[in-house]
């Protein structure tokens, strides 16, 4: 069935879990983007279930470490790689150009190390903080909503670069439909873990996109592959953050 294909594709791109191999079509990538917030969700719900294990054996900030490094070693630093080449790139380029040249440098430099540092001590300080009863909650939400950010940003936004690149095989290539049934598909998983307070990290993940596209447009005139692993690891700790907050 055409829809298990496009879920496949989507766990294939997002994770590095074994799945069965299907035919990749030209376009696969975007098809599958509206089943990127279910793979958040698995991804959530893994890291929920390694928590509830662990807590009862270990304190609260080694089952936090596991949690990160379970997370991590499933997505194989996807979203890391992207926040760390962005932060490079806007960092240290001047013009379009340079942005843009620095983004295709796979080395890392000191604005990538501090970002991706920052990002784990913040991820880590703020799961350590979440309340045990909202850590599920919180966890899966985050996930979600992070995986959904690139729908919003690929819908509207063109490629910053005209044909290479995984921005340009999705950039303004979602459908209506696929950026619909994400949507719904998020808010609804959302609304099932936080109920009333939903709306609040749903929010806050809306803000994140659309400042972030806002700049990412401003800035290079369109979003890349890396643009969309940043506002993924924002938008994930903004969600964290949420949950402290409300302590």
């Amino acid at each position: 069935m055409k829809w298990i294909d496009d879920f496949l594709v989507a766990t294939q791109f997002l994770t590095r879990l074994p799945v069965p191999r299907v035919r990749f079509d030209p376009d696969s990538l975007s098809r599958a983007a509206k089943f990127f917030p279910l793979v958040g969700l698995g991804m959530g719900l893994g890291a929920s279930v390694l928590q509830r294990i662990a807590a009862p054996h270990l304190s609260r900030p080694l089952v936090v470490l596991l949690v990160l490094i379970f997370l991590v070693l499933v997505t194989g630093g996807l979203h890391e790689d992207g926040l760390g080449d962005t932060a490079d790139a806007f960092g240290g380029g001047w013009n379009r150009e340079q942005v843009l040249t620095i983004l295709r440098d796979s080395r890392i430099g000191s604005f990538g190390a501090l970002a991706l540092v920052l990002s784990v001590l913040a991820r880590f300080l703020l799961l350590s903080n979440l309340p045990v009863s909202r850590f599920t909650a919180f966890v899966v939400s985050a996930h979600v909503l992070c995986r959904w950010t690139t729908l919003p940003l690929s819908y509207f936004l063109q490629s910053a670069r005209e044909s290479d690149g995984q921005g340009a095989r999705i950039a303004q290539k979602i459908s209506p439909a696929s950026l619909l049934i994400g949507t719904l598909l998020s808010f609804s998983i959302v609304f099932y873990f936080m109920r009333t307070e939903f709306w609040i990290p749903v929010l806050v993940a809306l803000v994140i996109t659309a400042l972030s596209g806002l700049y990412y447009s401003r800035r290079i005139g369109g979003v890349t592959g890396d643009c969309f692993g940043a506002t993924n690891q924002l938008t994930e700790i903004a969600v964290y953050f949420c949950g402290v907050w409300n302590l």
